[in-house]
């Protein structure tokens, strides 16, 4: 029965990306199931193992009496620094926060001699190999939660001093796109043996939606440059990543309105998230209607139960929400169910 029930949850998602399902799906968590999740960090290996695997038994257990559209998965629990690390950046590890890469390079004439390492000799192999513990512990078929991944050119500004790297995309370009160029060498060497590996199908890092097939990244530069150097640098590798993988889901927390339309030209577009404020969100909901589903915090008003009628026009949502204790999870779950049906 459990495995019949995620297949059901599997098959609702990719309705619903298909525009044939509900105008909405909803993820409920009771409390902060991760609350007690070590940093990620070489030295707290053990304990993120152990922490990912209880998540995964408590939403198994979840199965049977929540009917929301979560699946079941392992949660891969990174900073944004392993790519800049695997290059050779040294990582800061906060005790109050996920770590960051620190910056290598700070000139135009450093980029040339940098190495593109190989993922299974550089700090990623960490990836794998706590991927292979949960799956040996948890099972083959097991939904893997990608680690974070920033787009190329955003893991480029990691690596290159940000004070340097943005008037460099004036004053050196191709040293820019040359840094991009190699991020992009490992990233796909990355994916290219994770997907052979683990398969397909995962949970995005951030935020947790299911994804049949393609890839998910952030993409939070954006906000910080104009339209026609988002067109040069950053539009080009979104659409070749995205037409290389079948699909994308993208993430930006930046204030990156002017953006938007330029997002739209991104060929297979699964989800967009977003992180401005409502109102500016208000615009985003129209904005991508005819173009995909679309999984915004801050925006719904009321309780859950009031938010499927809150759906604009045209408009498909995801929902994340948290709640007190099993009983209200119910709740919630029958009422959204419910509304499943009457929501045009």
């Amino acid at each position: 029965m459990t495995s019949d029930r995620i297949e059901r949850r599997k098959q609702r998602w990719r309705d619903f990306y298909e525009g044939r399902g509900p105008r909405f799906m909803f993820l409920i968590d009771v409390g902060d199931p991760m609350a007690d999740r070590p940093r990620p960090a070489p030295e707290n290996r053990d304990g993120q193992i152990d922490c990912a695997l209880r998540y995964y038994e408590r939403r198994c257990g979840q199965l049977a009496w929540l009917d929301d559209d979560m699946i079941p998965y392992l949660d891969m629990h990174t900073g944004t620094e392993i790519f800049a690390e695997a290059f050779g950046c040294r990582v800061h590890q906060s005790p109050d926060s996920t770590p960051f890469a620190l910056p290598m390079i700070h000139d135009a004439s450093q980029v040339s001699g940098l190495r593109v390492p190989k993922y299974s000799s550089s700090p990623l192999a960490r990836q794998f190999e706590v991927a292979d513990e949960l799956r040996r512990r948890a099972g083959q078929d097991v939904l893997m939660r990608v680690p974070d991944i920033q787009s190329p050119i955003d893991i480029a500004a990691l690596i290159w001093d940000k004070n340097e790297f943005f008037p460099a995309m004036v004053e050196h370009p191709e040293a820019v796109k040359e840094l991009a160029a190699k991020v992009t060498s490992l990233f796909c060497g990355f994916l290219d043996a994770w997907f052979a590996r683990y398969g397909r199908e995962f949970l995005a890092h951030y935020p947790r939606y299911y994804m049949p097939l393609g890839i998910t990244l952030s993409e939070d530069e954006a906000g910080a440059v104009g339209c026609a150097m988002f067109k040069e640098f950053f539009l080009p590798e979104l659409v070749e990543l995205s037409n290389r993988y079948g699909r994308m889901g993208i993430h930006c927390c930046a204030h990156a309105r002017h953006q938007w339309e330029l997002f739209k030209r991104v060929p297979n577009l699964v989800l967009m998230n977003l992180h401005p404020s409502r109102e500016i969100l208000q615009e985003a909901w129209s904005c991508f209607a005819e173009v995909c589903p679309q999984m915004h915090p801050g925006w719904w008003q009321g309780p859950p139960e009031d938010w499927p009628r809150q759906i604009p026009a045209g408009a498909r949502a995801v929902f994340e929400v948290t709640v007190e204790n099993e009983d209200r999870a119910r709740e919630v779950a029958e009422q959204l169910n419910h509304l499943r049906d009457t929501v045009a």
